[in-house]
């Protein structure tokens, strides 16, 4: 059996290791050089035949079956033309759910399944059995497999790309969090994106879905397993972080932590606890009566306009803009308009948002990052907060949302160091 990975980045290493380890042969094609994936290509097994720079139809010659990495669009060329000659399309995430053990909670959403998937694990975690957390949360899973056994709860945050690799998704708790448009470069339609988030719940024991969210609630009639209304549960976990999109991410997680059978002081415990995820409404620190957020996870829109409501009061300056488009700015433009007190502007979509913001009275752009965190640190006043929430991808400035927040919690840090 000989066996094409498709993307040499983290699951296509993850898939490597995995086959290689059960005795197939492998060849990993991607289209970056080898100059830009040193530090994947250390972590590839022996013997592994490697093609960077490029694919094309050529590199399915003597191929049995194909597994492509979540970043590889599902009709894309090349599998398309696998599929045209008969060889099976898979993907790190299909393989899992394939072989894994355990009891599997499978998390989606356009927006809060980070957070939310790291707030079950806590909540799991309180219980008597061991968990495993990952997925598109940014820990792979194939890689632990074998480990899994029976005891185990596996929670997994499931991106539209993941769901849509997977064969036919079989979870024991499907949850859908929220349904705005996203990523419909990738999808085509909004139509397509949520039939793909829908896939999350089609074959679960149990469904968990946000009734507040009415895209969400029409999917209720999808589900074959019992449908669990996660903001109807009672009673109210204590979240310990802002927002009300926070509270929602706590009472998905309280409602799964029932399910498991967990008491509710238990699940109140866990979430109390807490402490957030990276990136996601993160705390760089309070200096001089400022609160300096990092919310670079707020890759679209609706995700800024979260980050924006979690602050009722507290004076905001805004540093927002990045890569992409197409998106509709109408309710984010509304936000902004309510909730900053100024707003940076940066990145490939600053002249778009200028535009749009062009009833606001106080908008500055910035070429850099560092000049945004220098002219908010000039504007902030005590009692108030910055925050970076781009509401953009970060392709035009950054290797992606973890290096541009990274970049600016680093920023802030050296500006603020005793």
């Amino acid at each position: 059996m000989t066996a094409l990975v498709v993307g040499a980045a983290r699951s296509g290493v993850a898939l490597a290791q995995h086959l290689t380890g059960h005795g197939e042969k492998l060849r990993v094609v991607d289209r970056k050089p080898a100059a830009e994936l040193q530090a994947t290509i250390e972590q590839m097994p022996k013997g592994v035949e490697l093609r960077l720079g490029g694919y094309d139809a050529r590199d399915l010659e003597g191929i049995d079956v194909v597994y492509a990495s979540p970043g590889v669009p599902w009709d894309s060329e090349l599998l398309t033309e696998a599929r045209d000659k008969g060889i099976a399309v898979s993907s790190e995430i299909d393989v899992f759910l394939k072989l894994c053990r355990g009891t599997v909670v499978g998390i989606t959403g356009t927006n809060g399944k980070t957070t939310t998937t790291a707030l079950t694990g806590a909540v799991l975690a309180a219980g008597e059995r061991p968990v495993i957390v990952g997925g598109n949360i940014g820990d792979t899973v194939l890689d632990r497999v074998d480990e899994i056994t029976p005891e185990h709860w596996v929670v997994l945050e499931l991106s539209s790309f993941q769901l849509e690799s997977v064969e036919r998704p079989r979870l024991h708790v499907g949850v859908i969090l929220n349904i705005t448009p996203d990523h419909l470069d990738r999808h085509g339609t909004f139509e397509r994106y949520v039939e793909l988030k829908a896939r999350a719940i089609e074959h679960s024991d149990y469904a968990v879905l946000n009734g507040r969210d009415q895209i969400v609630r029409d999917l209720g009639g999808l589900a074959n397993g019992k449908v669990v209304w996660f903001d109807q549960h009672q009673p109210l976990p204590p979240m310990p972080l802002p927002g009300s999109h926070n509270m929602e991410n706590a009472l998905a997680a309280a409602a799964i932590g029932r399910i498991a059978g967990l008491s509710d002081e238990a699940i109140d415990n866990a979430i109390r606890s807490f402490k957030g995820v990276e990136h996601r409404l993160e705390l760089v620190g309070e200096w001089a009566g400022v609160r300096w957020y990092n919310d670079s996870k707020a890759t679209n829109p609706d995700a800024g306009r979260v980050a924006l409501s979690a602050f009722p009061g507290a004076p905001v300056i805004l540093i927002a803009g990045g890569y992409g488009g197409g998106f509709e700015l109408r309710e984010w433009v509304a936000d902004v308009l309510a909730h900053a007190e100024a707003v940076i502007l940066i990145g490939a979509s600053a002249h778009e948002l200028t535009e749009a913001l062009r009833d606001h009275p106080q908008i500055l752009r910035a070429q850099s990052l560092a000049e945004a965190v220098s002219i908010a640190a000039g504007l902030a006043r005590k009692g108030g907060v910055v925050l970076l929430s781009p509401a953009y991808k970060s392709f035009d400035m950054f290797k992606d949302f973890e290096d541009r927040g990274n970049q600016f919690k680093e920023l802030v840090r050296q500006r603020f160091a005793a």
